[in-house]
């Protein structure tokens, strides 16, 4: 599998103030801006941090994951997790957080959703679909993909 670099998305307040600070953390500006969005696409250190606007949970991570070079690295990802026996859900040419993708997403015993994921171009909007919250009111890109109804996708197939 090609990983290109882990990625982080956040849930954040006021997503102004949250560029703010970030940009002045890392010194560079945003690398994407719409509305309630923004990416920082860093090669030093080598992360993929995008946060969306959503109200104050608590909990101020969205999920995690891993960035790689294609949708080949996804599928040999999937059949790594479905071989060790982890629940899976799959999304194929999803629009997810301005960009389209083809992901697959698992999910720890706390509940911490990781997707591994490819972009494959700019998409107009935020999400193919409504938010599919996993904890709470969490924002768009992170699905219920681990409840048992996401769940094991491949296995209905």
């Amino acid at each position: 599998m090609n990983i290109i670099k882990p990625h982080v998305s956040l849930n954040v307040s006021n997503i102004d103030a949250s560029v703010a600070f970030y940009e002045k953390a890392f010194g560079v500006r945003a690398t994407k801006r719409r509305p309630g969005y923004a990416k920082f696409d860093l090669a030093s250190p080598s992360l993929n941090l995008t946060m969306q606007e959503a109200p104050r949970t608590g909990v101020n991570a969205s999920h995690f994951g891993v960035q790689v070079a294609s949708t080949e690295d996804v599928l040999e990802a999937r059949s790594r997790f479905e071989a060790a026996e982890l629940r899976t859900f799959t999304e194929e040419d999803t629009a997810c957080c301005y960009a389209v993708q083809d992901k697959v997403w698992i999910e720890d015993p706390d509940g911490n959703s990781w997707e591994v994921f490819v972009v494959k171009g700019d998409a107009a909007v935020m999400g193919s679909q409504p938010a599919m919250p996993s904890k709470g009111d969490a924002a768009c890109c992170a699905p219920a993909c681990c409840a048992p109804s996401r769940l094991d996708d491949a296995a209905a197939r």
